[in-house]
């Protein structure tokens, strides 16, 4: 126990010796940090001072170069206003010096305009005075004028009206003359000229014209389910439509026009395989160019088909037997022909049952008759692909397949290139002018062509002196009886001119009309 207490003794001794030895040094280190902060203090202090003095220095300086500055831009400002006050008062006297003159021209106009009021007022007084001068001698005039008249009335016992009547009678007899004279001299001149101007605009017509088809007979429109389908059959960058033109040669014209699209081309047969093929392309919905390559080739067929069907449609209406195969081909094809809007097949078919009923009429070969006006205009059907007239192109086609002389014949004579020598020629060449001239066969339909020819006659009928008039030949001539005792040679030349201009500027019709005055005079007497 004294040993442990000896030992806590020792320990305590030695920690209260340290502990006593830190507190003095910690005592005289703060004391260092207080002399050490006082001194900085003083230092601050000092620079605090210095840098309060410099500021002032520098303070005082700036007050005076600003109040220098100051002086200096005053000065300027009123050097700058007193020159713009120059300026000013400069402008404002260019200004009143503008004026000034400005308002002694508008006074020397003023005057200059009065003086010439002055002027056109004495001129309109002269012009009173002469216009009052000359009614007084017009009135002097016309007295005198009924004077002589009365005088002239007296000597000529002829009234005024009489007298006028008379002169105006001499003056129409000598302008009728002079007119026919006129007329007849351009008719002769028109004569000489007519031929070489004809071959002139004909050539010139021909070199202008460009045109492969005609729209009235060589268009076919095709119906559209929407107007979107235009743009799937033009296709990308137009592939599509480029591919049916080039494979089938028909112009496609896609316009305004709601859910349609026009097909044109001369070549009836050709627009049919183009019409075809695109419905059938439209209906299956797949538009590409070997799609239509396919749909073309399907038309092309059925279109022969149909040929073939309708050319055997047409051998057995007319009940001949025995024609070629090649023949009843060609004979279809006339079916996607046209002539002045009348198609070829129908027109054949007429003209064979028309020939066969004047055949049996006339005691000649019915059968034959039917057959050579089936054929005669066989020839068309080949027009597009070789060169000549459809008349002699029928008479080879037909001497190829060995027919009948008679049949060849008549198809060379049906518009007059030979002269009928056989009964059958002149059978066919006049049915085929009454089917062709028949009312309503050919652009026309039958009240527009009763119309017509009664607005014809009626023209006619209209001047004084013609006693009758006629339509002949479907319209295209009109005969015309005048009265002798009316109308004389001379006149009539007159009377046929004034019809022909009344027609021309009244009526729409085809080709040409012939007018034919007609004047006879009969004298009756009688031996007892």
């Amino acid at each position: 126990m004294e040993f442990i207490t000896l030992f806590v003794g020792i320990v305590v001794g030695v920690v209260g010796g340290g502990a006593v030895s830190v507190f003095t040094r910690k005592k005289s280190y703060q004391q260092g940090i207080q002399d050490g902060v006082e001194k900085r203090k003083q230092q601050a202090e000092a620079a605090i001072g210095s840098a309060e003095k410099e500021a002032e220095r520098i303070l005082n300086a700036a007050k005076k170069d600003a109040e220098s500055q100051k002086k200096d831009a005053v000065l300027e400002a009123k050097d700058d206003i007193y020159k713009l006050r120059a300026e000013a008062e400069k402008e404002i006297r260019d200004r009143r010096s503008e004026v000034g003159r400005q308002e002694r021209r508008l006074q020397q106009k003023e005057e200059t305009l009065d003086r010439k009021i002055d002027n056109l007022e004495k001129k309109e007084d002269t012009l009173q005075k002469k216009l009052k001068s000359a009614e007084d001698c017009l009135e002097e005039a016309e007295a005198i004028k009924k004077s002589h008249m009365d005088v002239l009335e007296k000597i000529s016992e002829f009234t005024r009206e009489q007298a006028k009547e008379y002169l105006l009678n001499q003056l129409e007899d000598e302008l009728v003359h002079d007119k026919v004279l006129k007329i007849t001299n351009y008719e002769q001149q028109l004569k000489d000229e007519c031929e070489e101007k004809a071959r002139s605009y004909i050539s010139l017509a021909i070199a202008k014209c460009a045109a492969d088809q005609v729209s009235e007979t060589a268009v076919s429109v095709v119906a559209l389910p929407n107007d979107e389908m235009k743009g799937r059959i033009i296709g990308r960058e137009g592939r599509n439509i480029r591919t049916l033109e080039t494979i089938t040669g028909v112009d496609l014209i896609i316009d305004d026009t709601p859910e349609a699209i026009t097909l044109s081309c001369f070549d009836h047969v050709r627009r049919e395989v183009a019409r075809i093929a695109l419905e059938k392309l439209i209906a299956d919905g797949r538009i590409h160019p070997t799609k239509i390559e396919e749909m073309v080739e399907k038309a092309k067929r059925e279109v022969e088909h149909r040929i073939r069907q309708e050319g055997e449609r047409a051998v057995l209406e007319t009940n001949i037997h025995g024609i070629n195969n090649e023949l009843i081909k060609l004979l279809g094809r006339l079916y996607f022909r046209t002539s002045y809007r009348q198609n070829v097949l129908n027109h054949s078919i007429e003209v064979a049952k028309l020939a066969g009923t004047l055949a049996s009429e006339l005691g000649v070969d019915v059968n034959l008759a039917r057959r050579a006006g089936l054929l005669h205009d066989i020839g068309k059907a080949l027009t597009s692909e070789i060169d000549g007239s459809h008349v002699q192109i029928g008479v080879d086609v037909c001497s190829r397949y060995n027919e009948n002389p008679e049949v060849l014949h008549a198809i060379e004579a049906h518009h007059g290139d030979v002269e009928p020598q056989t009964a059958i020629a002149c059978i066919v060449q006049a049915a085929d002018a009454i089917s062709a001239a028949r009312p309503a066969a050919r652009s026309e339909n039958y009240e527009n062509y009763i119309k017509r020819l009664q607005k014809l006659e009626t023209i006619c009928s209209s001047y004084e002196g013609v006693e009758k008039c006629y339509a002949l030949q479907a319209g295209r001539e009109i005969r015309v009886m005048v009265q002798p005792e009316k109308i004389n040679d001379e006149k009539m030349v007159l009377v046929a001119r004034q019809i022909t201009k009344q027609i021309e500027s009244e009526m729409d019709y085809p080709g040409q009309i012939k007018v034919n005055l007609i004047r006879e005079s009969r004298i009756v007497e009688f031996a007892k």
